[in-house]
């Protein structure tokens, strides 16, 4: 089933966002645009079925968004990217409303969630 809704956010620095998304987090880029090789890009990222659009154009939002990803085991996602030496803001931890989740943020202050459903 095709994702129905892409979250997208915003970044300031290409190559220091490609570094964290995909080297840090272990997303690949699906695809980017440039209307010309000196202006802004815009890109597809994505990991295990989940895909995020990241946007260096002022227009399109700001710095500082959000998204919430669920993933089969976030004990296991959280290893992985602390393996790549990225430091989640948190680590997983069972929340009241059925979730384990932990929250990484990116470099432009993006917050990423990622959730399991408990039990």
């Amino acid at each position: 089933m095709m994702q129905k809704v892409f979250p997208q956010l915003r970044i300031t620095d290409y190559e220091r966002s490609k570094a964290f998304y995909v080297d840090g987090l272990g997303f690949r880029i699906e695809w980017e645009h440039r209307f010309e090789p000196q202006l802004p890009v815009f890109l597809q990222v994505t990991r295990e079925g989940l895909s995020l659009f990241l946007s260096e154009h002022g227009g399109d939002c700001q710095c500082g968004g959000a998204a919430y990803l669920f993933v089969p085991d976030v004990d296991a996602w959280h290893q992985d990217f602390t393996s790549r030496g990225v430091r989640p803001e948190s680590a997983p931890e069972d929340e009241p409303y059925g979730v384990r989740e932990m929250c990484v943020v990116d470099p432009d202050g993006n917050r990423l969630r990622f959730g399991t459903l408990l039990g």
